[in-house]
C-alpha cells in the first residue's frame, strides 16, 4: 500500500509540473507580440530616441517677466496672468502653433521663402469683480504682436454692446499705436510673442514625445 501510495504522489507531481510548464508555455505565446507589433514598437522606440536626441524639450518655465504661467500637460494652450497697478487684472491664453505664412527671405538677395510660425492669443483686461473687460484678439509672430480685434465684453463673457467694433487695421495709424502702447505697458509686446513661440516650440516636442509614449505604452501593454 505505502509503495502504491508512493507512486500515486509522484505520478501527481509530475502531473502537476507538465501542467505548470503547458501553462507557463500558452502565457508566453499569449503576451508575445507579433511581427507587425514588433515593428511599430521598434520604430515608436527609435522616434522617440531621435525627438530626445536631435531637441530634447526642457521644464517649461513658471514665470515670464511680471506673468506668471500657467500650463497644464495635454492641453493645446497656456495662461498667464498678473496684475497691473492697484486693481487690474490681466489674463492672457494663447494657443499652441496653429499657421504659418511665407514670407520672402530677409537677404540681399532676396531668393526664396521663409515660413512665419502664427500662435493665436486672446488678452482679458478688467478691474474688480463682475466688471466689464477689454478683450484683445490677438496674432503672435516670432517678432511681434498684432492686434486684431477689440472687443469689450461683461462680466459672463457676452457682449456689451450690439456692435462689437472694427477690425484695428481699419483704424487710423494715431488711435492703432495708442492701443498697442497700452498693451506694452502693462508687458503685453514683441518680446512677450517671442517668449510664446519658445515655449510653445517647447510645448510641441513635450507634448509628441508623451503621445508616442502613450502608445508604445498601449501596444506594449
Amino acid at each position: 500500500m505505502a509503495a502504491f501510495l508512493g507512486a500515486s504522489r509522484r505520478s501527481l507531481v509530475n502531473s502537476s509540473k507538465q501542467i505548470y510548464q503547458f501553462t507557463r508555455s500558452q502565457a508566453s505565446q499569449a503576451i508575445q507580440k507579433s511581427p507587425f507589433q514588433s515593428n511599430i514598437l521598434r520604430i515608436l522606440r527609435n522616434e522617440i530616441e531621435y525627438q530626445l536626441d536631435y531637441a530634447p524639450p526642457h521644464p517649461p518655465v513658471t514665470k515670464f517677466n511680471t506673468f506668471m504661467v500657467e500650463d497644464r500637460p495635454g492641453e493645446q494652450w497656456i495662461t498667464l496672468r498678473r496684475k497691473f497697478g492697484k486693481d487690474e487684472h490681466i489674463k492672457i491664453e494663447a494657443t499652441m502653433i496653429d499657421g504659418a505664412i511665407t514670407v520672402p527671405k530677409a537677404s540681399d538677395e532676396n531668393l526664396g521663402e521663409d515660413v512665419r510660425l502664427h500662435v493665436s492669443v486672446l488678452v482679458d483686461i478688467w478691474k474688480g469683480e463682475g466688471s466689464e473687460f477689454l478683450e484683445f484678439v490677438c496674432s503672435s509672430w516670432p517678432n511681434s504682436l498684432e492686434i486684431q480685434k477689440v472687443y469689450v465684453l461683461r462680466s459672463d463673457g457676452s457682449r456689451a454692446q450690439p456692435y462689437m467694433g472694427p477690425n484695428v487695421k481699419d483704424l487710423n495709424s494715431g488711435f492703432r499705436d495708442g492701443l498697442n502702447e497700452f498693451l506694452k505697458a502693462r508687458g503685453i509686446n514683441d518680446e512677450l510673442s517671442s517668449f510664446l513661440h519658445e515655449f510653445m516650440m517647447n510645448k510641441d516636442r513635450t507634448e509628441a514625445i508623451g503621445w508616442l509614449r502613450k502608445i508604445q505604452s498601449f501596444i506594449e501593454n
